[in-house]
């Protein structure tokens, strides 16, 4: 999707919003708080697709950090990305 379909639906959800309050119609949408909720879903599916996508870096991550008293090398070292581990 392209930032204009983003744009064009919150300036017809603005317009639609005007017309309800020009109307004294109450709005049929959900409470603040649902909304809410649906924007916390959507960002917790997004972080599940990103690590989902980089599953092998945090899996080392989280192993270095579950032993990081038993190695010599602190977390942050076992964490970074592989181009910097090797200098």
């Amino acid at each position: 999707m392209s930032l204009t379909s983003y744009l064009l639906s919150l300036v017809v959800g603005l317009a639609v919003g005007v017309a309800y309050g020009l109307l004294q119609v109450r709005s049929p949408a959900p409470p603040i708080i649902a909304l809410l909720g649906l924007l916390g879903m959507l960002a917790g599916e997004a972080l599940v697709s990103h690590f989902r996508g980089h599953a092998q870096a945090l899996a080392d991550c989280l192993h270095s950090k579950s032993f990081s008293e038993a190695s010599a090398k602190p977390a942050e070292a076992e964490c970074a990305p592989q181009d910097q581990k090797s200098g």
